[in-house]
């Protein structure tokens, strides 16, 4: 999938690779009078919202389940997993042209861009789950050694999010029309997959068609972790995980492919 010369590549430029991840995260707080401490501020916010507001104010609850956050978690554990992928994939759509100047007087392996937007946005997911995760030993719902099975969970979720967001970026040099038509696509998959409302409330009909929707096992896997600390159905992360190998090899090959074309247009 990814040749030797283009590990080779990408390990002499990690110092590139790092030093971007870092200007980026400093950039995002540049001027501001509280600085870094916005990366706590912002989570922590959106947890007690969805905590204190949707267990205590609302008094929203799930059914078959009677714990007093079961709700939050449940919903805390779709948004965050959520936005980890929405990040990933709109980000990464237009990676390639965001740094078109970078790539037009700078040589340098362009498989370095995908890279620094995965670990940006897994530096954002760690800062807001790390958060989570105090929440969860704080409020008694910390799910034990459960908890280590998110691993390769998250593995499946972001090898799915490079891999669409590696083939939405090379389309999107050449088709502009693909990166407006996938943030319409994202707002429809947002709300066919099981984040803010339980399973059951679908009706059978609708229930049937999530195994067409690969985020929904990826989700619905760390509800179970995360909710009812058990070990997610393993079996229903197996079609995931093999159309994220498909999109990753798509990826590289459209990249490999197109990688010299990309330059003329951009």
């Amino acid at each position: 999938m990814i040749s030797r010369s283009m590990l080779g590549g990408v390990w002499r430029y990690r110092g590139f690779i790092t030093g971007s991840v870092r200007r980026e995260f400093q950039a995002r707080y540049r001027n501001s009078l509280l600085g870094a401490a916005w990366t706590i501020l912002n989570p922590l916010a959106m947890i007690v919202v969805y905590t204190v507001i949707f267990s205590q104010v609302m008094r929203n609850r799930l059914p078959g389940n009677a714990g007093q956050f079961a709700y939050s978690i449940y919903l805390c554990a779709g948004v965050l997993t959520w936005g980890l992928f929405a990040e990933i994939t709109t980000r990464g759509q237009n990676v390639f042209i965001e740094n078109a100047n970078l790539i037009k007087k700078l040589q340098f392996p362009r498989i370095c861009l995908p890279i620094i937007v995965l670990l940006n946005s897994l530096l954002n997911f760690a800062i807001i789950f790390g958060l989570f995760s105090v929440f969860l030993v704080l409020s008694g719902a910390f799910p034990g050694w459960t908890f280590l099975a998110l691993l390769p969970v998250l593995a499946v979720q972001l090898l799915f999010s490079i891999g669409l967001a590696m083939v939405l970026g090379v389309l999107n040099v050449f088709f502009r029309d693909v990166g407006q038509f996938f943030n319409i696509v994202l707002q429809f998959w947002f709300w066919f997959t099981p984040v803010v409302y339980p399973v059951t409330a679908l009706p059978k009909e609708i229930r049937a068609l999530l195994v067409l929707n690969p985020m929904a096992a990826v989700v619905q896997s760390y509800q179970d972790i995360l909710l009812n600390g058990q070990a997610p159905a393993w079996g229903s992360l197996l079609p995931v995980t093999l159309l994220a190998l498909l999109l990753c090899a798509l990826g590289m090959h459209l990249f490999r492919k197109r990688a010299g074309e990309m330059v003329d247009e951009l």
